[in-house]
């Protein structure tokens, strides 16, 4: 493939564009200048829409109905909400009477609402509540460390890795808001395709559109002419999560964002980032906000069929030029360099032809293979100081981390690596790269661990509010060696609910709890205990121990099976 002819604009070839602020945070002047279109604010969209911006990752809408006030989205906890009715107080006296979820990651405040207005209809996506336990339980590891790494959770507020901003706002959770209480109520009121609601009073159309979440849904109020949408966000929409997440099909994102077009706003009120009013500058920028995911996915399928590998297509495509003059298609959150990979990825899976990805060499050994290649470690060592010293970032990073496969790594080497992703970090105006780059940097250099986000350890709250579904997550913490010749079958009964897993071919299969007659033991246990054992406080042998849990059956046969699955007390 010929060399890009323009060079991709991740990050910066150089320290031109770095800024250092008073406090010592260091970055890209794009990504520091993001923290003031995000600034927290109440505008007021029209006479009687409102759209609270800066309070939290996400925005939170008030849209004034005959019957009351429509609250839309609540946020990451009841205080955050709680704060964004004080401010909706300021503009208005009239009561929320509704609340409508445009899909699953902003709903964790809405019993903020019912304790200062009592029981109002919750209406979203039928979806919803799968996807919050889905993300809760399975991979709830994976998915938190994502988060961690990708909002900078862990940064510290101040110096060279101070945290910024995190693209579509100030931070993941504000931390004004501690201890963030979680206040997530179930809608009362679902659909799961194309609908037109009468909400307090007022005509709302609901047209499904799946961006980052499959619950997506935009609203649209013909009355105020205002949609409220997740498609059009602050920054060049996330087609990749650098956290990690389901592929984001662009041909869906686009049919979603053509609806949104058709309605012919006056106003648009997003999940994210500062609305947008006037019908021509609606239509103008969510055309080009639209017209930058299709150029990726385009140009994109247009490399694969020329027979591009992955990294190759992420060099060759580059966003045109005019995406630079709007915050709706610059890089402020994601790259392109990564989004055109996921698209390929998406489209034709993991292997992109290149030989050397069909039957790879194990990690460890071709990062040791590939050092003695190039003369032993000193020799790597050297190259990499001499790429970080001429600013050939991706070189310093690929070569440092080959010396990082040693699991008996120096600290030497682990610094340099880190060196290397600390300078792209302030380099890039992508605040996910940012983040991502810093938060490893940090734990590579010992300024903070990352190890307990690399152990599954359940959220007690979660496992007390359905102890059947961690019983049945238990299936990816299962160690094949461990369960070699097991074939046992074992209920739970935890009083208000029960369930069943048939252990055997070294896996997990949950089985119908119901049907008691075909356990060969029962796990007695309060939800409560239970949830010790799976945030790996306690072990099954300290509940039995202490007459916290009872096994009727095979006693011996459940103890030594459950062995075989990482939970209990982690070892020290």
């Amino acid at each position: 493939m010929p060399a890009p002819a323009r060079p991709s604009r991740s990050f910066a070839p150089d320290g031109a564009n770095t800024i250092t602020l008073d406090d010592g945070r260091v970055a890209h002047a794009a990504h520091i200048a993001q923290s003031d279109l995000v600034e927290r604010r109440m505008h007021e969209v029209c006479p009687g829409v409102w759209s609270l911006v800066g309070n939290g990752l996400s925005n939170q809408g008030f849209i004034e109905a005959p019957d009351g006030i429509i609250a839309i989205d609540t946020g990451e906890s009841n205080e955050e909400m709680a704060e964004a009715l004080g401010e909706l107080a300021a503009v208005t006296d009239r009561p929320v009477v509704a609340v409508m979820y445009t899909h699953f990651h902003y709903v964790a405040g809405t019993q903020a609402v019912i304790d200062q207005f009592g029981d109002v209809p919750v209406h979203g996506h039928a979806l919803i509540d799968a996807n919050r336990t889905r993300t809760a339980s399975v991979i709830s590891p994976a998915y938190g460390r994502g988060l961690v790494e990708q909002f900078g959770m862990t940064l510290p507020p101040d110096g060279p890795d101070g945290l910024v901003n995190v693209g579509l706002g100030h931070f993941f959770r504000n931390p004004g808001h501690a201890p963030f209480t979680p206040g997530y109520v179930s809608p009362s009121s679902t659909f799961d395709s194309a609908t037109s609601l009468n909400v307090a009073g007022l005509e709302v159309q609901v047209l499904p559109a799946p961006s980052d979440a499959d619950d997506s849904v935009t609203f649209w109020f013909p009355a105020h002419g205002v949609a409220v949408n997740n498609l059009v966000w602050p920054v060049l929409f996330n087609v990749f999560a650098i956290r990690g997440e389901e592929y984001r099909d662009p041909r869906i994102l686009l049919a979603g964002l053509d609806d949104l077009l058709s309605l012919g706003a006056e106003h648009l009120v997003g999940a994210h980032g500062p609305p947008l009013s006037g019908a021509d500058e609606v239509a103008g920028r969510v055309t080009r906000a639209r017209d930058s995911i299709q150029f990726m996915w385009d140009q994109t399928v247009r490399h694969t069929n020329r027979g591009a590998t992955s990294p190759a297509i992420g060099h060759s495509v580059r966003l045109p030029d005019h995406c630079d003059g709007d915050a709706l298609t610059s890089e402020l959150y994601g790259v392109a360099e990564h989004h055109v990979r996921q698209i390929r990825t998406g489209l034709f899976g993991f292997f992109d032809g290149d030989p050397a990805q069909l039957f790879p060499v194990e990690p460890v050994e071709r990062a040791t293979k590939l050092v003695a290649g190039f003369g032993g470690a000193d020799a790597v060592r050297s190259q990499a100081e001499q790429a970080l010293a001429d600013d050939d970032l991706r070189w310093a990073i690929e070569l440092s981390s080959w010396l990082v496969q040693d699991p008996d790594a120096s600290d030497a080497d682990r610094q340099l690596l880190a060196r290397s992703l600390r300078t792209v970090g302030q380099r890039t105006s992508s605040a996910n790269v940012r983040n991502w780059c810093l938060t490893r940097a940090r734990d590579l250099d010992g300024s903070f661990s990352m190890d307990r986000y690399r152990t599954h350890r359940f959220p007690r709250r979660a496992v007390i509010a359905d102890p059947a579904a961690s019983v049945e997550a238990l299936r990816v913490l299962a160690q094949p060696e461990a369960l070699v010749g097991v074939d046992l079958r074992i209920g739970w009964d935890f009083e208000s609910a029960s369930a069943a897993l048939h252990i055997r071919n070294c896996v997990a299969v949950p089985i119908n709890p119901e049907d008691t007659t075909a356990f060969d033991a029962v796990v007695r246990v309060g939800a409560e205990a239970w949830a010790t054992v799976m945030a790996r406080t306690a072990s099954m042998a300290d509940l039995v121990a202490s007459g916290d849990a009872t096994i009727e059956g095979d006693g011996d046969a459940v103890m030594a099976a459950l062995a075989g699955f990482e939970i209990g007390t982690p070892p020290a």
